[in-house]
């Protein structure tokens, strides 16, 4: 198995740089953390307190936003707890929806404790199987720089990437914790008034 691992935070920020306009929905913890910490901005939707809920998220995002496309970055535990969400959003068949897992192999947000991706499950390979159009695990920030530029073509279903990471605790940056601004700011962003 191969243990070569990245930056996470300098793998977001390749990753974030060349957004080029996609609506970034991320998963709770470090991935909303990673996010923030390159720069805070109206069409970032962080998630507080909805574990497993970022993916699917994502879906109904793209699903509301066909012509945006929708990045959710989120981590290897949240996307173990949402399982299920890949068949979803394999059988809903979005061409607007990508999804980036970092994934360090760990739980980071509850001690560190080894993951199942740790213990060989290989998040790309289940969304292959589930009917993803495209998946790959990324190891080396040049390859995060290819993904960058990769995501910003069209594509003709949801993409899932797993970004292999290096299990660590980084200070936090941490965004607004009012979900109310913030979805209310995001609302604004698409020029959709308050619900």
């Amino acid at each position: 198995m191969n243990r070569e691992k990245m930056d996470r935070r300098a793998a977001v920020a390749k990753l974030l740089k060349a957004r080029d306009g996609a609506l970034v929905v991320s998963g709770l913890g470090s991935p909303s953390y990673d996010v923030h910490a390159y720069g805070d901005a109206d069409d970032n939707y962080y998630l507080w307190g909805a574990m497993g809920a970022a993916a699917l998220t994502g879906l109904g995002l793209a699903q509301a936003q066909p012509e945006k496309r929708v990045m959710v970055i989120t981590g290897d535990g949240e996307m173990l707890m949402a399982f299920g969400a890949l068949a979803t959003i394999a059988v809903a068949k979005p061409k607007n929806l990508d999804i980036i897992v970092l994934d360090n192999e760990h739980y980071g947000e509850t001690g560190m404790q080894d993951s199942h991706t740790g213990k060989g499950i290989c998040l790309a390979s289940v969304a292959a199987a589930c009917g993803f159009e495209r998946t790959r695990t990324i190891t080396c920030l040049d390859d995060a720089e290819k993904l960058a530029s990769e995501l910003q073509m069209p594509a003709r279903g949801p993409r899932l990437f797993v970004l292999k990471i290096e299990a660590e605790n980084l200070p936090r940056s941490l965004p607004s914790r009012d979900a109310t601004y913030i979805k209310t700011r995001f609302r604004a962003h698409l020029g959709l008034g308050p619900c």
